[in-house]
């Protein structure tokens, strides 16, 4: 518990109630401080945080109800539980409307007290929580956070400057870990309405019985546990944007509720009659073949339609090689600072090892494998034995036969994506040796080189196979 919340201010000029209530309190794991008179407690409440103050009424000197009236002025939120022998209802409402959150007669039992504590605690983990979701939904977007020097990602950057400005409903498709998130955040930070709020629900995160209300809110009594009116995100979202992640595991039902919502704008709370109105901009995105998807009848084909106003197609990291060195250097730079490890760059070798990489996970799963090389390593530079072995990793590939037309893509480029995955799976399959891999692919090791130039998997293969063959070649 004390690893968690900050630690209690007991105020007691006993001693002995001093040290029982320190003992009580330690016992449950909370870290404490006692103070034997209001003036020094006032002294430690200048000096750090307390989750809460628990005081004598009668003190030696300033008493417990003018301590409360100081710590009530300057530290308006912070809970005070007074404690008294000569307990009166008089007094307990004195004390309440003096800012006291609570109020014990003695004799107490221990258990009274560490329900007041354990009320507090929670308390205030709600608010360190909810001050988290509230950092967090204000977080700036930039483009400069969409890392990519590939052909496809400076497109994605000038069509998100043009998109922003506009009201116009976005659908973003890509794998997970491609950036959606960072495309839908930089839409909204780039226009008209970055000073609204900006509102993001995964709607595979939530249960299909509670994402309803989540959205558009609901009624006192509309189902079980509904004790009072909840306004949804889509009102918390009004004059601004709100993103809805993995639309496409929205269940049906509540896809024709979201229809009517985008024609008009209009909608009702569970279990209510009012109809309301909000003015919000929608930003949809999901990681499944959406075209599948509504042939299986699993997502409503007319709702596409309706969300595809403008389309995002993020490509996954396979098809942009060329950036891979490129983020696996920003990752690098970002997590040398917040970890305080001195590695600046990658040898040859963990290049290498990087670049013929599959990336099933995307730039997700780069930006995981940069922190953890920089963890496990201990030189000045990261190694290619400090990176993984991507044994796991590799057998999330989908088959080399499971591929499909891919919107956009033109017949060589889809030959192409085909070509490296199939080159980049025998380079790991045979140790990203070079000359196997060839005899492997029954061509020349210089064909080889030329098309993994070609396809951006890797420049020159590895100094040890180098060199080997070096000396097959000038060998009579």
């Amino acid at each position: 518990m004390s690893a968690s919340v900050p630690p209690v201010l007991v105020v007691d000029d006993d001693k002995n109630m001093r040290l029982s209530l320190k003992t009580v309190l330690t016992d449950e794991g909370y870290e404490v401080r006692a103070a034997e008179s209001a003036e020094e407690a006032l002294g430690f409440l200048g000096q750090e945080e307390f989750l809460m103050v628990i005081t004598d009424a009668r003190l030696g000197g300033m008493s417990g109800y003018e301590l409360l009236g100081k710590v009530h002025t300057r530290w308006p939120d912070l809970p005070i539980l007074m404690i008294t022998a000569y307990a009166t209802p008089k007094l307990a409402v004195e004390a309440i409307k003096s800012g006291a959150f609570d109020y014990l007669a003695k004799p107490f039992a221990p258990e009274e007290m560490l329900h007041a504590v354990a009320r507090c605690a929670e308390r205030h983990k709600l608010l360190h929580v909810n001050a988290t979701l509230r950092e967090r939904a204000n977080e700036v977007y930039q483009l400069e956070q969409i890392v990519g020097d590939s052909p496809g990602v400076r497109e994605l950057r000038q069509m998100i400057q043009t998109v922003s400005p506009t009201d116009a409903r976005v659908l973003i498709l890509g794998e997970s870990g491609t950036g959606k998130e960072l495309v839908a955040g930089a839409l909204h930070c780039l226009s008209q309405r970055r000073h609204a709020n900006y509102v993001r629900i995964n709607c595979a995160a939530i249960p299909e019985t509670l994402l309803e209300s989540e959205l558009f809110g609901h009624e006192r009594g509309a189902f079980t546990g509904a004790l009072k009116q909840k306004a949804g995100r889509v009102e918390e979202a009004d004059g601004g944007s709100i993103f809805l992640d993995e639309i496409a595991d929205m269940s049906r039902p509540l896809q024709a509720k979201l229809l009517r919502f985008l024609e008009d704008g209009t909608f009702t709370r569970v279990g209510g009659t009012q109809e309301l109105r909000v003015d919000v901009r929608l930003i949809a995105a999901t990681n499944r073949d959406i075209i599948d998807a509504i042939r299986q009848n699993e997502f409503r084909e007319d709702l596409f339609h309706r969300l595809n106003v403008v389309q995002f197609r993020l490509p996954p990291l396979r098809e942009r090689s060329q950036d891979v060195l490129l983020l696996a250097n920003h990752f690098l730079k970002h997590f040398s600072q917040t970890i305080k490890k001195r590695a600046k760059k990658f040898s040859r070798s963990a290049q290498q090892k990087l670049m013929s990489h599959h990336w099933p996970g995307n730039v997700r799963e780069l930006r995981n494998v940069v922190e953890r090389a920089l963890i496990l390593e201990t030189s000045d530079e990261i190694q290619a034995g400090s990176l993984p072995d991507f044994q796991i990793e590799t057998g999330l590939r989908k088959a080399a036969g499971a591929h499909k037309a891919v919107a956009g893509q033109s017949l060589d480029e889809m030959m192409a994506n085909f070509e490296r995955e199939l080159v980049t799976a025998v380079l790991e399959q045979n140790h990203f040796s070079l000359t196997r891999t060839a005899e492997h692919l029954k061509i020349s090791r210089h064909a080889l080189r030329y098309r993994m130039q070609r396809l951006n998997i890797s420049p020159e293969g590895e100094g040890e196979d180098e060199a080997a063959a070096a000396t097959k070649e000038i060998q009579p």
